[in-house]
């Protein structure tokens, strides 16, 4: 074997088993081993291209999850028997608004040993939830020497990944209760914004505050970012006043309404999301939706569901005729209530602190290197 190949089948056969060790610590279901190799079609050694493999086409992609699908495709049944693998290049979809000195993502390639399809593709270290990709495939022929002879690639097809399940968000719903801290009373939620603001909903509005779309905030596979519609409220309170802060990143003027106004035994209340922003602080987005309302109906098919009496964040229950409120002291609650509020609820009021801009999560990029607010998932 001349020298410079035998450094490319070492370089190729080191780079498949470093990738082997990393897939052995991980849970795959599936029956098939996927092996990441590096190169492309015009640089992968030990591979020589060969015209009688059938070359893959009309490639389906099915059952899409957050970091999984399902790929078929139609083949030609000449040297079908042949067929020992299949080469899959997956890559994320270019973005043009994309950073240009950014690091471009590193393209994946998956061996799969030829199973019946379709087939699964799974894997959270290679798949992100909510993000554009394409595929191709090749069939390949494993040699006695170890080298392949492949197909021509497929066609490039394009697919998006999914949202958060329910099952994601409820890992992410359990680690977000480990930190919630002991509940504090709460009497009313409050909304900061400018007062050109309030002037717009009294003048072009009829005084009340319409949903509107949530922003990307958060989780990267939220199911509500980008699609639910509402209005955003804060309810946290000060330990040693039990009122609301007189600070707020978001304007100098805040609509206070009495708890029970918004949140209430026909409302149904729902886990959207936990997040932190590269700080010690970590937010956890609730919905408060009243019963029978689109809002709610959108959120019982995609979030889980808490008990309005009980649980670790916001709480609701009677005691002696009177509705009392709590909130979680070591979180911060982004409530979002799904209907339109009328400003003569409640009051609106200029307050005395300071507008600190720089805790504001508006469209905030959650820190993926998080470990008490990440799941095996993509971010």
């Amino acid at each position: 074997v001349p020298p410079m190949r035998l450094c490319e089948r070492l370089f190729r056969d080191v780079i498949v088993l470093e990738h082997r060790k990393q897939i052995s610590n991980r849970s795959l279901t599936d029956p098939i081993m996927l092996v990441f190799y590096a190169g492309n079609k015009s640089q992968d050694s030990g591979i020589a291209e060969m015209e009688e493999l059938p070359v893959p086409h009309n490639i389906k992609i099915s059952n899409i999850t957050c970091d999984s699908f399902k790929i078929s495709w139609d083949m030609d049944s000449k040297s079908k028997d042949r067929i020992t693998h299949y080469f899959i290049d997956l890559n994320k979809k270019e973005n043009k608004n994309s950073n240009k000195f950014k690091h471009k993502d590193v393209p994946t390639k998956l061996v799969a040993k030829a199973v019946p399809l379709p087939m699964t593709v799974r894997g959270h270290w290679f798949l992100s939830p909510r993000t554009e990709y394409t595929v191709a495939v090749q069939t390949a022929s494993k040699q006695v020497d170890g080298d392949y002879v492949v197909s021509e690639w497929s066609e490039i097809i394009e697919f998006c990944t999914a949202d958060y399940s329910k099952v994601h968000l409820t890992q992410l719903l359990e680690k977000a209760e480990v930190i919630a801290g002991r509940m504090l009373k709460l009497s009313v939620f409050y909304r900061n914004q400018h007062k050109e603001y309030f002037d717009y909903i009294r003048e072009h509005h009829g005084n009340a505050m319409q949903p509107s779309v949530k922003d990307n905030s958060g989780s990267h596979g939220s199911p509500i970012s980008g699609k639910l519609e509402g209005i955003f409220f804060s309810c946290n309170t000060e330990f040693n006043t039990g009122k609301p802060p007189q600070d707020s990143p978001y304007g100098r003027y805040r609509f206070e309404v009495a708890a029970e106004k918004l949140f209430n035994p026909n409302t149904n209340l729902y886990f959207g999301d936990f997040y932190c922003m590269y700080t010690a602080y970590h937010y956890v987005i609730l919905v408060v939706a009243p019963v029978g309302s689109p809002g709610d109906e959108f959120c019982k098919q995609r979030l889980p569901q808490l008990n309005i009496k009980d649980n670790k964040f916001l709480t609701c229950d009677e005691e002696d005729g009177v509705m009392v409120y709590h909130h979680a002291q070591d979180v911060i609650l982004e409530v979002i209530y799904t209907d339109p509020v009328d400003l003569s609820l409640g009051t609106v009021a200029e307050i005395t602190g300071h507008q600190l801009m720089s805790l504001s999560t508006a469209n905030a990029k959650k820190d993926p290197s998080c470990k008490t607010c990440n799941i095996s998932v993509g971010r």
